[in-house]
């Protein structure tokens, strides 16, 4: 098994992508909007990858974290909110805004479950400040790293209870950049002091089963590279300091943050210590590449993507996806 996850170019497999990814045999795969038609067509290409791989607990990742981060979307599917509204709810009412965030993400879990899709790349754990990217601030739930801990295990929780692994994100934490590491390669200028903020809701919650580092430079632990091809900050900060022991991928290689070819920056990642590469694109050039350039999945990193996804073996998804909806706007309401 090669430790890569990859895009899919369409609603369909392609012949040429069927026979790169049966003898590539990657970790897993992420859906876009590209992906996603209906239920019927995004179910019969779920149960296709898995048929393809031969795997019943195959990684399907998604990006549906709420907002303008959605990948399934009205009329087929409900809308759901962003991080900054359960965020705008803890101020009055804490313990109404953590059920709030538990009810959503269950009912987003319920969404994803009923379509074959395993993993949501959720929650963020980023904590903002007062000069965040608006990339993150239109997404975060809050700048008290306490809360943030709260509503993301909360969300854990939630998405756990309908049968999908959640992936904290981004270690060892995006609420510095400036910069939209989409486009750009932040450099945060933060002491080591003032970082320990930014680690606390990845340190509470470092049991989550999966993580997903950041494209950003962190001048106080390793000025040359970003912490996902970082094998200092991925070793002394996210393994040691933070105590994560769990399944750990990269950010979509492809984004500008990072510079290099396809393959050195899969490569590279794996060398500093990622356990996963996320590659989205689905730009069959570029996944031949990196799949030469990666060997087999190292033995430490199989045990944790079969920790991660034994989470929810056997999970019979719980709850009534409308009823948790109304629950969680009953909730929000108190707003």
């Amino acid at each position: 098994m090669k430790p890569v996850i990859f895009g899919l170019s369409g609603l369909a497999l392609t012949p040429d992508e069927r026979a790169f990814f049966a003898e590539a045999d990657p970790v897993g795969y992420i859906l876009f909007k590209r992906n996603i038609a209906d239920r019927a067509q995004l179910r019969a290409l779920t149960d296709s990858l898995r048929n393809l791989s031969g795997r019943s607990d195959l990684p399907i990742l998604i990006d549906q974290e709420g907002g303008r981060v959605a990948r399934m979307r009205a009329p087929e599917w409900p809308e759901f909110p962003a991080g900054p509204v359960f965020d705008a709810l803890y101020d009055i009412a804490p313990i109404s805004a953590i059920e709030a965030a538990k009810a959503n993400a269950q009912a987003i879990g319920l969404m994803l479950a009923e379509v074959g899709i395993t993993v949501d790349c959720l929650p963020l754990l980023d904590v903002a400040q007062p000069d965040t990217t608006e990339a993150i601030t239109s997404r975060a739930l809050g700048s008290e790293p306490l809360r943030v801990a709260a509503m993301g295990r909360a969300i854990l929780d939630g998405l756990r209870a309908a049968g999908v692994v959640g992936v904290v994100k981004h270690m060892p934490g995006h609420g510095r950049a400036r910069l939209d590491t989409h486009y750009h390669l932040p450099t945060v200028t933060a002491s080591d002091a003032d970082l320990e903020v930014d680690l606390q809701p990845f340190r509470r919650l470092n049991g989550a089963p999966m993580g997903m580092t950041s494209h950003i430079v962190f001048e106080a632990w390793d000025r040359d590279r970003p912490a996902t091809l970082s094998p200092v900050i991925i070793e002394q900060v996210i393994r040691q300091r933070i105590g994560f022991d769990g399944l750990l991928m990269t950010d979509d290689i492809d984004m500008k943050a990072l510079s290099g070819s396809a393959g050195d920056k899969a490569a590279g990642a794996i060398a500093a210590g990622c356990d996963v590469v996320l590659d989205c694109w689905a730009r069959m050039d570029e996944m031949v590449e990196i799949a030469g350039r990666l060997g087999e999945m190292a033995a430490v990193s199989r045990h944790r993507l079969d920790r991660a996804m034994a989470t929810i073996a056997g999970v019979e998804p719980e709850g009534d996806m409308a009823a948790l909806i109304a629950k969680r706007d009953a909730l929000l309401a108190l707003v």
